[in-house]
């Protein structure tokens, strides 16, 4: 079963320096039928404005993972983790047993667009986890990438959420088929058009997927995409 979340439909709120579009319920956007999927939490797509961002704030007990689509982010956090992240890369927080940390656009021209996901964590209190790492989604297109699993294989990050995070780069013409390893799953188009089983979706739509044992998704004119193989 597919069920298509509109971008237009998404929770929005414009601060001047930070415009937030919110596929699940999130600070002053509550709907009570858009409170995550299984154990995703939160898909927010973010534009943040150039020397601006979020300063040090707290989090426990959930998992954090950072896609950054343009521009950089530069995270420090309380535990002594650090780093710029920049398209390609992906950053993994588990702020465990609590964590203060800031996430914030170092540029001083340049507006920084991420996605900023926050999975349900199947274990508490564990010690927290800063990490990131240049994966292969951009410069090896028209193939799956695994890049966040419990298991930590085909060295994905480690992460303590019964799901999965997986993305793909798809060019015009071209598709990738992904066989689930779970019984439900969500696809968040980042960039371009794409079908899902024959499901039109558009830059900043999401598919909800239950007791689909493939998707098969092809790009319309270059699409790149995040996919989530959940319990």
């Amino acid at each position: 079963m597919l069920t298509l979340r509109p971008s237009q439909e998404r929770g929005h709120a414009d601060h001047g320096w930070l415009d937030s579009r919110f596929t699940f319920s999130f600070a002053d956007y509550y709907d009570p039928a858009q409170m995550g999927f299984r154990a995703l939490r939160v898909i927010n797509e973010d534009y943040v404005a150039p020397g601006t961002g979020f300063g040090k704030h707290p989090h426990r007990d959930m998992e954090i993972l950072t896609y950054v689509l343009e521009g950089a982010v530069q995270h420090e956090d309380s535990h002594g983790g650090s780093g710029v992240l920049r398209p390609g890369e992906l950053q993994h927080m588990s702020a465990g047993s609590g964590v203060l940390h800031s996430e914030v656009n170092p540029s001083s021209d340049e507006t920084l667009h991420l996605l900023q996901i926050w999975l349900m964590p199947n274990v508490r209190g564990i010690a927290p986890v800063y990490e990131q790492k240049r994966f292969a989604v951009l410069d090896e297109p028209n193939k799956i990438h695994l890049l966040a699993s419990e298991d930590g294989r085909d060295e994905s990050f480690v992460i303590f959420s019964d799901a999965e995070l997986l993305a793909a780069k798809i060019e015009a013409g071209k598709s990738v088929t992904h066989t689930f390893k779970h019984e439900h799953g969500w696809l968040q188009v980042a960039r371009g058009s794409v079908t899902a089983n024959g499901t039109t979706l558009q830059q900043g739509d999401g598919l909800q997927i239950s007791d689909e044992k493939t998707l098969t998704i092809a790009s319309v004119d270059g699409g790149e995409v995040l996919l989530f193989d959940l319990q």
